[in-house]
């Protein structure tokens, strides 16, 4: 009779093993998949955010040259802030993903970019597309 009900056991149970074993091996399955999409998200999130700020600097070391070259007393205020940009642009965390206040320092870089965007009567349209990213006047 202990061997009968044994097999009865077995049988009931086999739905709450079953379950068990799927639960167990769907949630490696979505770790190991989640781990990789993370990834490749981050990766882009990244190129993204490198490129704008590449452009910034591209643009700011661009001005320099030319307002240093026709340097005025009114050329001041303009040098200062972009002196300003280039600084906060330095010192940008390209290598600390885990940085807590990486959004609030791209907002104040973005912030003196459209500062000095303003000051130099610049219209600047900063893109991001598939074919990359650009800044165009």
């Amino acid at each position: 009779m202990a061997g009968r009900q044994d097999m009865f056991d077995a049988i009931v149970m086999a739905d709450e093993r079953f379950h068990g074993e799927g639960y167990q091996e769907g949630y490696e399955d979505g770790s190991s998949l989640g781990r990789i999409e993370g990834r490749q998200h981050g990766a882009l999130r990244g190129a993204k955010i490198g490129s704008e700020i590449g452009c910034y600097q591209g643009f700011a070391f661009a001005w320099k040259h030319l307002l240093h070259s026709d340097a005025s007393e009114r050329d001041s205020r303009k040098m200062k802030v972009l002196e300003s940009l280039m600084g906060m642009i330095e010192k940008f965390p390209y290598d600390d993903p885990a940085y807590d206040k990486l959004h609030e320092d791209l907002d104040r870089i973005r912030g003196k970019f459209r500062q000095l965007c303003s000051l130099l009567n610049v219209q600047p349209d900063f893109k991001m597309s598939a074919e990359g990213s650009g800044l165009s006047f």
